[in-house]
């Protein structure tokens, strides 16, 4: 019979209770793979067990709790005492992962959290163990399977944001309280931690800039598919040059030939780019009970099996505060002569090239639709503030980022 290794799990809620009864149902394969049989010894719940307890009684704790408060002191302190821990808490781990990696440090343990990142995609695992030793250029992908759901609809089904978060409650696939999701704060907090990894610098939330999808609306969607792009939030986390780095969530457009682009529905996608190796790009289903408890389960295995991945900073990135972008801009105007002459006057002066215009015209009103080629952000934005200026604007001007890379 093989050794037993004691499992404490934190947690009672949707994913506790699918990661209990998976562990309980892979026990014997786990020990096949691992060399040791994983066994529950208690359960925390809101009235049920007793951490202290549960903590004397586990070799490994899993936090399944969320939040940052209750978490942070839980898994902090079972580091601290040596005991392994394995968590799906990306906020724990984007604002308190220092303390976490000094504590694991401290008591000679590992620190695991795969589930933290891309729901079931074993993101975490290949850019940390299998690309370990490759210089990364670039970690980017839909990494918040709510808001591609939400986008998803509203091109396919033409509705608005509103109805589609409504539909994506409906269906489980957004919080009662989505604002993390929509407003781009869960994303954020995945791609400090990607960043912290690839980079090896010490990204913190503070330091990722981004916004959500509640401005999109069905016409920027309508004129996508007039230009041939799809609409996704994006993470992304990348080299600036030879000491910086810059990491964002937006709203964007991307190009038929990007491996992203075809991505719908509540999935996660996840690439890599490095001289070494190209694109790597893996896809798969997100959050949810059984995905995320089956990344957690991985996390298990690899504790169980040995080694020891966490932050480790071989560098001191800076933080790019301007990059270069592509730009999508949707203008409500008068319909007379000479404004699109002084929209692209003021464009020319920041040095912001177009790619591409729709105009379509609307009584005494026109809708002009332009598509940038790559300018630096803080020109483009310079521009257009003097464009929210014009008097001949019937609304204030939106603007979307454009991802010009495609890969075919």
């Amino acid at each position: 019979m093989a050794d037993e290794v004691l499992v404490g799990i934190l947690g009672k809620g949707t994913v506790g209770g699918a990661f209990e009864r998976l562990l309980t149902e892979r026990a014997e394969m786990v020990a096949e793979v691992a060399g040791r049989r994983p066994k529950v010894t208690g359960v925390l719940g809101r009235k049920q067990g007793d951490f202290d307890e549960i903590l004397a009684a586990s070799d490994i704790i899993v936090e399944l709790i969320g939040g940052t408060d209750d978490a942070r002191t839980y898994v902090t302190r079972a580091l601290r005492e040596g005991r392994h821990v394995v968590t799906a808490n990306k906020q724990l781990v984007a604002q308190h992962g220092d303390e976490l990696v000094a504590a694991a440090k401290e008591g000679g343990a590992q620190l695991r959290f795969e589930a933290a990142v891309a729901g079931a995609i074993p993101v975490i695992r290949v850019v940390q163990e299998s690309l370990g030793a490759i210089p990364i250029e670039k970690v980017f992908g839909i990494v918040n399977g709510t808001t591609n759901y939400i986008l998803t609809e509203m091109s396919r089904a033409g509705l608005s944001y509103e109805q589609a978060l409504a539909q994506a409650q409906e269906l489980g696939y957004a919080e009662a309280d989505p604002t993390d999701d929509v407003g781009g704060a869960d994303a954020a907090a995945k791609m400090a931690i990607l960043a912290r990894l690839a980079f090896g610098a010490p990204v913190s939330l503070d330091d990722v800039a981004y916004e959500g999808i509640e401005r999109i609306t069905p016409d920027d969607l309508t004129y996508a598919k007039e230009l041939g792009l799809s609409l996704k939030l994006l993470g992304v986390a990348e080299r600036v040059g030879e000491k910086k780095i810059s990491v964002r969530v937006f709203p964007c457009f991307l190009y038929p030939g990007h491996p992203l682009a075809p991505i719908e529905g509540p999935f996660n996608a996840v690439m890599v780019e490095a001289p070494a190796i190209t694109e790597i790009t893996m896809s798969g289903p997100g959050a949810g009970g059984p995905e995320t408890a089956s990344a957690v389960l991985g996390d298990v295995v690899s504790v169980i099996a040995g080694g020891s991945p966490l932050f480790e900073e071989n560098s001191r990135l800076g933080i790019a505060k301007d990059v270069e972008s592509a730009f999508y801009l949707h203008l409500e105007v008068e319909d007379r002569p000479g404004v699109l002459a002084k929209i692209t006057q003021i464009l020319g002066e920041a040095e912001v090239s177009v790619r591409s215009v729709v105009q379509k015209g609307m009584g005494d009103d026109a809708r002009l639709v332009m598509v940038m080629h790559e300018v630096s952000e803080k020109r483009f934005d310079a521009a257009l503030a003097k464009i929210a200026k014009l008097k001949f604007l019937r609304s204030p001007p939106r603007s979307i980022r454009v991802i010009e890379e495609e890969f075919v």
